[in-house]
């Protein structure tokens, strides 16, 4: 099985829509993902995921299936600098403490241990497992138990926070180091594929990462993820 996430195209936050530029974004998408044989579109909540979804589920004429919990993530908690935003404090342990992320659970450092996006780390985790073994794999530990061998190719469009949720829980890395090290351009695709062997143990293989070749201008760089100085990263 494969699992495609796109995030949203370019957006207008206040009005949580995309902007003119973004449904540029999402139809350019949409045609880049004619041909990847996908069988089933899921949606994060918001109307700027929604809205890029919509673009290629018309193209392919299929429906669009909402996930609740992929909404985009909070953040922040008390005595949290850069008012907790995990991107900027992933950059942060590895730059100021030299964190590190295997000898250590981020999810006990203080800057993560009451910060709001830990909380829905844990349940957009949680809920995209349960996701999974309805698709025929069951997460146990870095590794998944194929029941079914199921080869279809999944679309999720989400958003730079959610999805790197589900992209480190999947492959089973630390989510603020995915975070600083990993960010991800307006409706590129990352593609991770699961084995079909049935009755095996398989794992998580990523085969296409900040796939935006549909959308990157020549005389622009990549537009990853903001950090709360307004830098872009």
């Amino acid at each position: 099985m494969r699992i495609l996430f796109i995030r949203h195209g370019e957006p207008d936050y206040a009005r949580d829509c995309l902007t003119d530029e973004g449904r540029r974004q999402a139809e350019a998408a949409a045609e880049r993902l004619s041909g990847e044989n996908i069988a089933r579109i899921y949606s994060s909540p918001n109307g700027r995921a929604r809205q890029t979804a919509a673009a290629t589920a018309r193209r392919l004429g299929l429906p669009v299936v909402i996930l609740d919990y992929m909404h985009e993530i909070t953040w922040g908690g008390p005595d949290i600098p850069v008012d907790g935003h995990p991107w900027t404090l992933g950059d942060w342990l590895l730059d100021r403490e030299n964190f590190d992320y295997y000898a250590n659970d981020w999810r006990e450092h203080p800057y993560f241990k009451h910060n709001a996006a830990t909380d829905d780390y844990r349940r957009v985790t949680a809920k995209f497992d349960a996701l999974l073994e309805t698709l025929g794999y069951r997460h146990e530990g870095a590794r998944f138990l194929c029941a079914d061998g199921s080869e279809e190719t999944v679309a999720v469009f989400s958003h730079g926070g959610s999805g790197a949720c589900a992209l480190a829980h999947l492959l089973a890395l630390p989510f603020p180091y995915v975070a600083s090290v990993m960010p991800y351009d307006f409706t590129s695709i990352i593609s991770v594929v699961l084995p079909a062997r049935p009755g095996e143990y398989v794992h998580a293989r990523l085969e296409l990462f900040n796939d935006a070749a549909h959308i990157r201008r020549r005389a622009e760089g990549p537009r990853l993820q903001d950090r709360p100085d307004g830098v872009r990263e």
